[in-house]
């Protein structure tokens, strides 16, 4: 590489830079994107981290300041994102909506089940969280393939899969293909917004966008859409405080 090039070849970005505030370290991720024009802080509760967005031609030096400024800004959000939750003995979760307490029963046969507004889990010690984890998976997926069969024959649409997942920024995302995959954290979630999102992501096998032809599929196959979208906005972050 001649020296000329290596003069004007720009160092790579860091994918993350430290912020402190008040002696305590906060991480932000780098984004740099073409189509921004100025930069702008988000943070991200599932990865409890902050991501800086910058123009594509900014200098990194720039970012960094812009950060650093912002530093109390950064802080106070974080320091609001609730803790994480684990699936422990005492612990109590929502299964479609409703708080449910875990119990551990060493003494009792079987896995995990639901009684008196508990879930009950048997067996060893150690494994209660993954077992309480796989299943409230395994409702989820349940309920997610009722409902999108239910609103796939209504559509007169194929599905070809149906897939659980974790998924941080969406809830649910569909293919050309007539493959969908959910989060199976909208098992905590009330029913009325576990069928919404199932309406919404059956409704892009018809048309693969948000325009009004779409929202209109989706209102036909759920009225009851705004409330569950309301939902979501008010509470859905919340359902990323438990563990994955």
């Amino acid at each position: 590489m001649s020296i000329i090039r290596r003069l004007f070849q720009r160092e790579p970005d860091p994918e993350t830079i430290t912020v402190s505030h008040e002696g305590v370290a906060y991480t932000v991720a780098i984004r740099r994107l073409g189509q921004a024009r100025r930069f702008t802080l988000r943070v991200r509760s599932t990865s409890r981290d902050a991501v800086l967005s910058m123009p594509a031609r900014a200098r990194i030096a720039d970012a960094i300041g812009f950060a650093e400024r912002h530093g109390a800004w950064i802080a106070t959000r974080l320091n609001r994102i609730p803790e994480r939750l684990a699936f422990l003995p005492g612990a109590s979760v929502p299964l479609r909506g409703v708080p449910h307490a875990i119990s551990h029963r060493p003494d009792r046969r079987g896995t995990v089940w639901v009684e008196n507004g508990s879930i009950l889990v048997a067996g060893e010690a150690e494994f209660v969280s993954r077992r309480v984890r796989d299943f409230l998976k395994r409702e989820a997926r349940k309920d997610l393939e009722a409902a999108t069969r239910r609103y796939a024959e209504r559509l007169g649409v194929k599905v070809t899969r149906v897939g659980i997942r974790d998924q941080a920024s969406r809830w649910g995302s569909a293919s050309s293909t007539g493959a969908i995959n959910y989060s199976w954290r909208l098992i905590l979630a009330p029913p009325f917004v576990l069928d919404y999102l199932a309406a919404h992501e059956v409704a892009h096998l018809k048309e693969m966008n948000h325009s009004p032809r779409f929202w209109r599929i989706v209102k036909e196959l759920c009225p009851g859409m705004e409330p569950a979208k309301a939902w979501l906005r008010a509470h859905g972050a919340n359902l990323h405080r438990y563990e994955g």
